[in-house]
């Protein structure tokens, strides 16, 4: 089972938020991810590994669900919900909407959503596009639901959901898998081939773990034992660590590129009578974090996970082996993987050039790993803080935190 969850409000991505679109006046559906998967992204948000959005392969159709009743008039919101929404489109989404007054937005009550908690949001008829950024979107806000919805709940649903698709999660083991590896780089490289109808600077990164930093330095405990914890964690100097890695990895460069920015085993589904398949025995699923960033954050963040072991059944709940992150073989077995998927014309290069193309994603993909390990460090040692379910955050920031600087030393940076 996957302990590593969340139980209070984070920031989800804009995918996790705006669920569906369309452009002019007609109506049309997201998709989720994938190649293209189902379009219904239905995210449990008290879960760091929310339920599956969809089924990869080939064109799709929407299925009944999505043929949803016209949305009620516009009744009296709360204007708290209202403001929400409006810094989420503002934020989120590109051209007419950067422009946006808060009392020009349209947002109406879709009948037979969850608790009246999915939205239509709409420019009005008197604006213009200035692109190709979609007039509509459908948009779930995930506050309520964190106060509706119990963790066993959303572990049933995802149970259900992972029956329905006829699969089971990979192990972190199976990571380390040639076929395995080789089939997750290609999938996200498909992932990061495609064009969403969002914000496409990468401030999703920094942005979070900015907030998250701002958190963390506000927090305080009661037991003696988890304030130690803090204090040798505040010991880091986590605010001048941050701003050298900032500075660090924007002179790195890495395109920037729709990213799943959690590709863990848990998020990784082997589907049912597929298991001797050379290829495509594979669906990525949850993608609560979803958002345009640095390639490199996704790439690195996956071999990360290679080192945790999610289901160790006594306490701190997981274990944390270094040696398994994948070594420089295993590293470039993966990207150039990634790259015969990705880059158009790569297997036309002569190896000497692509010897030198993947040895530049390799420093760049090490370099974002960093970022990682901060960033799930920050996460944990929040939900530290605000999180029911019984697992060891703190130890698991310390974790992640040593192994920060353990990839520093390495990379002598």
């Amino acid at each position: 089972m996957k302990t590593k969850f969340c139980s209070g409000e984070t920031d989800p991505s804009p995918l996790g938020l705006l669920l569906g679109c369309s452009s002019g006046g007609g109506g049309g559906v997201l998709p989720a991810a994938g190649q293209p998967p189902s379009p219904l992204a239905h995210a449990d948000p008290e879960r760091k590994d929310p339920i599956a959005a969809g089924r990869g392969g080939g064109a799709t159709t929407p299925p009944s669900a999505l043929l949803l009743p016209p949305p009620e008039e516009e009744p009296s919101l709360d204007p708290r919900t209202r403001r929400k929404a409006y810094l989420w489109c503002k934020e989120f989404l590109p051209g007419a909407w950067r422009g946006l007054r808060e009392e020009q937005l349209r947002v109406n009550p879709i009948r037979g959503g969850l608790s009246n908690m999915l939205f239509q949001c709409s420019l009005p008829d008197t604006i213009e596009t200035v692109a190709d950024e979609p007039r509509k979107v459908l948009l779930r806000l995930y506050g309520a639901i964190l106060q509706m919805r119990s963790c066993n709940k959303g572990e049933s649903v995802q149970s259900q959901k992972e029956n329905d698709l006829q699969s089971r999660k990979l192990s972190t083991e199976e990571l380390s898998l040639p076929d395995i590896s080789a089939e997750i780089a290609e999938k996200m490289a498909r992932f990061h081939g495609m064009k969403m109808p969002f914000n496409k600077e990468p401030k999703w990164l920094f942005g979070t773990m900015e907030k998250y930093l701002n958190q963390v330095l506000r927090i305080k405990f009661t037991r003696e034992s988890r304030t130690r914890k803090l204090n040798k964690l505040l010991s880091y100097n986590l605010p001048q660590e941050m701003k050298n890695l900032r500075a660090m990895l924007q002179a790195t460069s890495s395109p920037v590129v729709f990213c799943h920015n959690d590709c863990q085993e848990g998020n990784v589904l082997l589907l049912e009578g597929r298991e001797n398949s050379e290829n495509q025995k594979l669906m990525l699923i949850d993608f609560e974090y979803s958002s345009y960033n640095y390639r490199g954050f996704d790439i690195g963040n996956h071999f990360c996970e290679w080192m945790y072991d999610y289901t160790y059944e006594k306490y701190p709940f997981f274990k944390a082996s270094v040696h398994k992150y994948p070594s420089k073989k295993q590293q470039l077995h993966f990207i150039s993987s990634y790259l015969s998927a990705f880059h158009d014309g790569f297997e036309n290069l002569s190896n000497e050039e692509k010897s030198k193309l993947e040895e530049e994603v390799l420093i760049e993909v090490n370099r974002f790993a960093l970022a990682s390990h901060f960033f799930w460090g920050l996460w944990s040692i929040i939900q530290a803080k605000i999180s029911s379910i019984e697992f060891g955050y703190l130890e698991y920031a310390l974790s992640r935190f040593d192994a920060y600087f353990d990839q520093k030393r390495k990379l002598k940076v």
